[in-house]
């Protein structure tokens, strides 16, 4: 039995080193075989044969994207230390500036799309610092070569021609198609796919220029918010205090903790203040980023349609947080 025992573990330990070498090995040549593989793709969907001549011939092959892609932190932070981060006053001052130079047309924006000016400028803030953090990877050589790596073969593929599309569509050129290692791209850094189904061309000059253009960026942050359920009514959430521990056991964004106020009124959720939850008409999860200990927060619909934008329950308190003292101006 101890025979056989050891005889599986080295199998097993045969497998891992088996799958770490096959990592291991992949190359720029394996790489270079693997484009010509998209190029005959691109050609089977259509796309002209002189665009995907110049876009192939421009990609390379990226290790450093797939090393950022496989060690990506795993530090445990708490949202008090993520917040400070995200959001310090300087972000905060910077916001509260850009919110009013940029007034008139993020109200025009907002009135057109339904979706309060200031969420707008949170997203932007929190997504790329304002515009100032874009990304200076090649975007078709970052998805090839996430592509080729192949664990997530069919989610980079699928970027990558959408990537195309955007070129061939004329929205940037190809010099300056730029992004994040991810190929996350312009000042909302949305992924390819997003930028097809939501980015717009507010300006009117034929393009969707998510890099340059604050009237597009503004308009398709938008314009995500607005497709994907915000209502400009309500806000984000609000952080609270549970008066009664039993509230904990419904705790969750699931569909079935989606309750009216008056249920949590009922249930000891109060204001942070201690005071009683507004009675106003309106369903809410409450949520724990950081457990019973960390703060806890009524959060609305808006709030579940942050997470359809990024999936980190931190991340949409970052943007409700920045929101918030915008509002305030400070």
């Amino acid at each position: 039995m101890r025979h056989l025992k050891f005889v599986c573990s080295f199998l097993s330990l045969c497998c891992l080193f088996s799958v770490a070498w096959a990592a291991d090995t992949k190359s720029e040549a394996g790489f270079n075989e693997y484009v010509k593989g998209l190029k005959d793709e691109a050609l089977t969907q259509g796309f002209d044969q002189q665009l995907v001549n110049d876009a192939l011939s421009h990609i390379q092959y990226r290790p450093t994207v797939i090393k950022a892609d496989k060690n990506q932190p795993e530090r445990k932070i708490t949202l008090d230390s993520y917040l400070a981060t995200r959001v310090p006053d300087w972000k905060v001052k910077q916001a509260v500036e850009l919110y009013e130079s940029h007034h008139a047309l993020l109200t025009e924006i907002g009135t057109k799309y339904g979706v309060q000016p200031r969420f707008i400028v949170a997203l932007w803030g929190n997504e790329s610092n304002f515009g100032k953090i874009q990304g200076s990877h090649d975007v078709l050589s970052a998805l090839a070569s996430l592509a080729y790596e192949g664990r997530r073969e069919t989610l980079f593929k699928k970027q990558f021609f959408a990537a195309l599309t955007i070129l061939a569509e004329g929205h940037t050129s190809l010099e300056v198609f730029k992004g994040s290692w991810a190929g996350a791209m312009g000042q909302s850094q949305f992924m390819p796919t997003s930028f097809l189904t939501y980015a717009v061309d507010y300006d009117g000059d034929g393009r969707k220029d998510i890099w340059n253009s604050y009237a597009d960026v503004f308009a398709s942050i938008a314009n995500y918010l607005s497709s994907e359920g915000w209502n400009e009514k309500y806000t984000w959430g609000r952080q609270v205090k549970l008066m009664d521990e039993k509230a904990l056991q419904y705790a969750g964004l699931d569909k079935n903790n989606f309750m009216p106020l008056s249920t949590w009124q009922r249930r000891g959720v109060r204001r942070y203040d201690e005071q009683n939850l507004p009675a106003v008409p309106i369903n809410a999860s409450l949520i724990m980023p950081d457990g019973e200990e960390g703060r806890i927060y009524l959060v609305y619909n808006n709030f579940h349609t942050l997470m359809r934008w990024n999936r980190s329950s931190y991340f949409g308190v970052a943007v409700g947080y920045l929101s918030d003292r915008i509002k305030r101006g400070y």
